[in-house]
């Protein structure tokens, strides 16, 4: 079975675990979307693995991990990601990244960062890491790719991606711009750092995969709320997280996948700029938060915590195509007295109540949740590997979530560790 792992909520749902856990009896892990911006934390062999562009199936020795052509890739950043593993005696061999793949420059993160420092309205958050910026550029087809790096006509398509790139530098951000030779020296030194990992006769490891039935498994970046198509637009990534982006960003079409596994936390965070109606601003959310650990592992900022929202959720199984859910940090309720998920939104100002999610993130100021509310089971359930030993008011909660999304949680995990999961 090929099993797609997407974030169902904002990102930050725990899908490394997820995909960690997966892992274990995949041939061929791909990283399909995404760049640095993503953070993805394990724990495995009594330490902790902060991950960023790297599958991190890499822990596993036999496994083949792709980087896939619809990642953004910033080379000090993956360099440094390698030389962290291999420092922990990790094996690396295995990891082989699509040509196809686009390169963050320089100018893309001098971008990224004064666009984020200088805005005033409409501020979106980013990681300031130059994701956007790069696939801006791949969109505007001025893009470089890993395999322009090796290139005998790299020089000649400088000269038309330069001026231009140079102009906008210069006329529209008024940051440095650069010269051919300063980028030709980048490129250089960039190809020196991809070198033992880039795989030009990927199309081959594919096809062999695909005929040996192979297992694969399709690791995905941040959620599908912040999918570029159908997430809290402009507050959104620029790739596509959802379980079609697997497809595009992959090289395999959309008959090679069987599963798409949705990873969501028994509440919701979010990091950076945007809308989220079950926001907790209280008490309540800073202890989610304090219990849950929620601080960005790229970016160190506090993540905004709030009750679960089966509205986005709904939505999330449909336009993210999941077949299962994998349940994160129910745990983290151990000590709740009440537990409570939104059902719906009501307009404040005209009392409308919205059971399907409303995509115009601009109305949504105007929302406020509609809860139900659920006992707690009070009890520390971070020890229990089987389902039937759960507390009865936790598989009560585990249920109503399956009634209202309609798709079954086919994991529920109950603490960081490999050990502390249960597959129902």
């Amino acid at each position: 079975m090929n099993k797609v792992v997407v974030g169902a909520q904002w990102g930050d749902e725990g899908k490394a675990k997820i995909t960690d856990l997966l892992a274990q009896n995949a041939d061929l892990i791909i990283r399909y979307q995404g760049g640095c911006n993503a953070g993805h934390t394990v724990v495995a062999h009594n330490k902790t693995f902060k991950f960023h562009l790297i599958p991190s199936g890499i822990l596993y020795k036999g496994k083949t991990c792709f980087i896939g052509a619809g990642t953004v890739i910033l080379p000090e950043y993956f360099e440094e990601e390698i030389q962290g593993l291999i420092k922990e005696g990790i094996d690396v061999s295995g990891l082989k990244i699509n040509p196809l793949a686009s390169i963050t420059m320089p100018y893309h993160t001098e971008v990224d960062g004064y666009s984020e420092n200088t805005a005033t309205k409409g501020k979106i958050g980013t990681t300031k890491k130059g994701i956007g910026p790069t696939y801006t550029d791949k969109m505007a087809r001025i893009g470089l790719k890993v395999q322009d790096l090796y290139s005998p006509e790299l020089s000649e398509k400088l000269d038309i991606i330069l001026p231009l790139k140079n102009k906008t530098l210069k006329e529209v951000y008024g940051l440095k711009t650069y010269t051919k030779e300063e980028v030709l020296a980048l490129c250089k030194k960039y190809a020196e750092i991809f070198k033992p990992y880039v795989c030009f006769d990927w199309q081959k490891v594919l096809e062999d995969a695909k005929r040996d039935k192979k297992a694969i498994l399709f690791e995905g970046a941040q959620g599908v709320m912040l999918d570029i198509d159908y997430g809290t637009y402009p507050f959104v990534t620029s790739s596509n997280p959802i379980g079609g982006g697997a497809a595009t960003g992959s090289g395999y079409g959309p008959a090679m996948i069987d599963e798409v596994i949705g990873v969501a936390k028994a509440y919701v965070t979010r990091v950076g700029e945007g809308p989220f109606v079950t926001e907790l601003t209280d008490k309540t959310g800073d202890k989610i938060r304090e219990i849950g650990h929620e601080y960005g592992v790229t970016t160190g900022r506090a993540r905004r915590c709030g009750w679960f929202d089966a509205v986005i959720m709904k939505y999330a199984v449909l336009v993210g195509g999941l077949t299962s859910i994998a349940l994160t940090k129910i745990d983290v309720f151990d000590t709740f007295d009440e537990i409570k998920v939104c059902t719906a939104y009501k307009d404040t100002r005209n009392g409308e109540i919205y059971t399907s999610y409303p995509t115009d993130v601009f109305i949504h100021k105007y929302l406020e949740p509609v809860y139900e509310t659920h006992k707690g089971w009070g009890q520390d359930i971070t020890g229990i590997t089987e389902y039937g030993k759960l507390p009865e008011n936790a598989k009560k909660y585990l249920a109503r979530l399956e009634e209202l999304l309609e798709v079954p949680i086919s994991i529920v995990s109950v603490g960081p560790d490999r050990e502390q999961t249960i597959f129902k």
